[in-house]
């Protein structure tokens, strides 16, 4: 072989591989949305099998399990939206009011415009270059709002298809396997789903006691939206780590309209039930689930957070139990036989 071969051969498969890299880059946040699609057929397969057990085709199964997800999430949406429109149209109907208030030097908002010039400031934005701000920050907010429904429609979608086909998806996997080692290769992986399934049920369990014992709190202490603010917290801890301390600040911060005290008191709360989920809840039901070492756990959430945000948290764990599997299946054996 020349040295004009080699050259362009390796100049040739480096162009390849950048632009197969960038081709990569460019569809990141699709391949995102399918690894979170079939995350989550894989972690509602345990429902589907179910229900087949109870002689219900496959079709049907995942039909029923989908249509009990969505609406789960359409009753969130539900809870969420009416007091934010109450919300909402209050503050529109109470904004001629403190306008006025605003040119009454004897109210506490007049006073506050004596000394700062509210409107003034105002006005001087909005005259330069904040109107076309504002204009881009609706713009953005809808574009946001759009990106959100769509990349839900497009994994609830894709789930769908996963779901229905995982068997087949599954049989066509092993066919790169070799004969020799089909049989170990189908064991682990059927391990790895039924772990994966335990993980999504007792994240489940762990969620919905959060979800419970925030709207009991909120009950108690009279703190507002409590149906709503259960269901938005259990969602939140669906994410490890740092689900449920997110959940806790938005209660105490919605407890803010109570009093001081009942927010102080609603962090308190949050900050003792973190630690009751980290030392006695999450560490019973993980055990039983994935079996996966507490350090590891912490490890393998931050890795995922920092590459992939939310959906690599939340993947973090199964990813870790899977690697384990094999390094145990493959690797572990092989060096010890050095």
């Amino acid at each position: 072989m020349s040295w004009f071969t080699a050259g362009f051969g390796a100049t040739l498969g480096g162009v390849l591989a950048y632009s197969l890299a960038d081709e990569v880059l460019r569809i990141s946040q699709l391949v995102v949305l399918l690894m979170l699609a079939f995350f989550v057929a894989v972690s509602l397969d345990p429902f589907v099998r179910w229900l087949e057990r109870h002689r219900v085709r496959r079709a049907v199964a995942v039909a029923v399990v989908l249509l009990a997800f969505t609406a789960v999430f359409a009753g969130f949406l539900a809870l969420v939206i009416a007091p934010v429109t109450s919300e909402v149209q209050a503050f529109l109907r109470s904004l001629p009011r403190w306008l006025q208030e605003l040119r009454d030097h004897h109210s506490r908002l007049g006073r506050l415009e004596d000394r700062y010039h509210l409107i003034d400031k105002a006005k001087s934005e909005l005259g330069s270059s904040g109107g076309s701000g504002v204009v881009s920050g609706l713009l953005g907010a809808g574009q946001a709002i759009f990106s959100t429904l769509s990349d839900f429609v497009i994994v609830m979608v894709v789930t769908m298809y996963f779901m229905a086909g995982l068997p087949q998806i599954k049989t066509f996997a092993y066919r790169f396997v070799p004969g020799t080692r089909r049989a170990r290769a189908e064991a682990l992986t059927e391990e790895i789903f039924v772990r994966t399934g335990r993980y999504m049920l007792g994240n489940l369990a762990t969620s919905a006691i959060a979800g419970l014992a925030t709207f009991i709190w909120c009950q108690v202490t009279d703190v507002p939206y409590a149906a709503a603010l259960g269901i938005l917290v259990a969602l939140l801890d669906l994410v490890p780590m740092v689900g449920s301390t997110i959940g806790g600040i938005v209660v105490s911060l919605v407890a803010l309209v109570v009093s001081l005290p009942i927010a102080i008191a609603t962090a308190v709360f949050y900050i003792a039930f973190r630690v009751a989920e980290d030392y006695l809840i999450v560490p019973r039901v993980m055990k039983y689930a994935v079996d996966v070492h507490p350090i590891v756990t912490v490890v393998a959430v931050l890795i995922g957070g920092a590459l992939l945000g939310i959906i690599g948290a939340l993947v973090a764990i199964p990813a870790a139990m899977a690697l384990g599997l094999l390094l145990d299946e493959f690797v572990f054996p092989r060096i010890e036989r050095l």
